[in-house]
């Protein structure tokens, strides 16, 4: 079973960075889940996938895998790309876009 180390992203629903500086350390999924047909309940027998554990760096997600004999994959970070802009500039009378409400 293959794992993933991987730093995770900044939720959608935050404006805060918290929890992204670790690394985490998950399995990838073996078995599809299957839905239950008489509860609808969605179950997996792939119990490896609640596995995930955080690590502070990636150097010491790795050498745990390899301790352990993990075969893994490490996914880079992307850097976070914020544009120079100002509040002012919506209001701008050069504006590409028209004001609209």
């Amino acid at each position: 079973m293959v794992a993933r180390i991987y730093s995770p992203a900044k939720t959608a629903t935050q404006s805060g960075r918290g929890k992204t500086h670790d690394w985490v350390l998950e399995y990838v999924p073996e078995a599809p889940c299957s839905i239950e047909p008489l509860m609808g309940y969605t179950s997996s027998s792939d119990m490896k996938q609640q596995i995930r554990l955080r690590f502070a760096t990636r150097e010491e997600a790795v050498a745990y895998a390899e301790r352990n004999g993990i075969a893994y994959r490490v996914e880079t970070q992307n850097e976070r790309r914020v544009p120079k802009i100002a509040y002012s500039d919506n209001f701008r009378h050069d504006r590409f876009m028209p004001w609209t409400h």
